[in-house]
């Protein structure tokens, strides 16, 4: 069973640089939920534009391959999780951070995710300052990671154009083209952007789908491309990408999904909405 915190969690507001990315970290094999490290979301909108509620609805995904933790009997067992985090939530839990808490279960004996899965949706919600739902299946049942699948729409990589602009990001790569309004989802695989904090890559799968007139492919293959130096974390690119499109496309509707590759057994896909109420699909890409 597992043990409760000695004392109620505090949860500051913390500076990305403090976080261990980056950093050389001891792996506690105990449950720890101070281990969780919340950073807020308002600084990074702010430089967006967006002060209060933000012009979107939407969730970031998170799929863990990498849950373990022993039955009252000592017998490890591995679960893979899901983890969805409203985008309206005061903070983002920084993804180092978040391996190093699950990795706590490992030695912990714990009767089943029964018992593990509130546990972790409660330290979660308390980290990210809203409800996180958390979804826990065995590592040999089906589900939404179980197989690679595919983002349906058009793709915008063969444009046939010349490209010598890597970052920062240029919105003014952004324009329609002359005609009637169109509805259509268009896919690029070729977003790749920086950690903030490590420097390392972070290559993404996008989507986009909107309603209005008609995104000018070869600009916003130019726009995708423009990320590929950009030092900014999953959700904030995706944040950024979706204000863009607003303001210089000014679509009716529009929805803004990336899929990005996993390290350190996390992936992170983050989903905005001009549709709050839209889905949020869960589809394992073959490169992740």
């Amino acid at each position: 069973m597992l043990r409760a915190p000695a004392e109620p969690i505090q949860i500051a507001m913390n500076d990305a640089t403090q976080s261990p990315l980056g950093r050389e970290t001891a792996y506690s094999s105990r449950y720890d939920p101070g281990l969780l490290f919340p950073i807020p979301r308002a600084p990074n909108r702010a430089a967006l534009g967006i002060h209060g509620a933000p012009p979107f609805g939407g969730v970031d995904i998170w799929n863990a391959y990498e849950l373990s933790w022993l039955d009252p009997r000592g017998v490890p067992k591995v679960a893979l999780g899901e983890f969805r985090v409203p985008a309206d939530s005061t903070n983002l839990v920084e993804s180092k951070s978040l391996k190093l808490y699950l990795n706590g279960f490992s030695q912990e004996r714990i009767t089943g995710i029964g018992e593990l899965q509130p546990r972790i949706a409660a330290d979660l919600s308390r980290a990210a300052g809203a409800a996180v739902v958390v979804a826990l299946r065995e590592a040999s049942a089906s589900g939404p990671a179980a197989s690679p699948g595919a983002l349906e729409g058009r793709s915008i990589d063969d444009a046939g154009i010349d490209v010598d602009h890597y970052g920062p990001p240029q919105a003014g790569f952004l324009g329609v083209l002359p005609g009637a309004e169109v509805e259509e989802a268009l896919v690029s695989d070729l977003l790749k952007s920086n950690c903030p904090v490590t420097g390392q890559p972070d290559w993404a799968s996008l989507w986009i789908r909107y309603r209005g007139r008609r995104i000018d492919p070869a600009g916003l293959l130019r726009y995708v491309v423009s990320f590929r130096e950009h030092s900014g974390f999953h959700e904030d690119c995706v944040e950024r990408i979706f204000i863009d499109l607003m303001q210089r496309c000014a679509p009716r509707q529009l929805t803004v999904y990336a899929r990005y590759t996993r390290r350190g057994g996390l992936d992170i896909n983050p989903w905005r909405s001009s549709d709050a109420l839209a889905p949020a699909p869960n589809v394992r890409l073959p490169r992740q």
